[in-house]
């Protein structure tokens, strides 16, 4: 589907995008920050690319793989997420500080 192969890869993109700016920023709780936004992000990549797979082929193999996938994605984005809600009033903080 082509929609997907779309979603993933501006999710790629943005995990691309975040792990550059983590590199490049100094403070710490900012970097923990973008590090959650990354985990997301590839959260989102792994979880729709696990869904684009069960679009593809139709083996058991396929689809025991492609929930794995699914799986993966699901809790990293949930953890990424939860890091994010954590880390923004934090980061805030730094930045008013710094």
């Amino acid at each position: 589907m082509p929609v997907l192969v779309i979603l993933i890869t501006i999710s790629f993109s943005f995990y691309l995008f975040y792990k550059i700016k983590y590199v490049r920023s100094k403070r710490p709780i900012e970097r923990r920050w973008i590090s959650s936004k990354s985990s997301i992000a590839l959260g989102l990549f792994v979880g729709l690319f696990g869904l684009n797979q069960l679009f593809l082929n139709g083996n058991t193999i396929t689809y025991i793989i492609a929930a794995i996938f699914i799986l993966l994605g699901a809790f990293s984005a949930i953890n990424g997420l939860k890091a994010y809600k954590h880390y923004l009033p934090l980061a805030a903080d730094e930045a008013k500080n710094y």
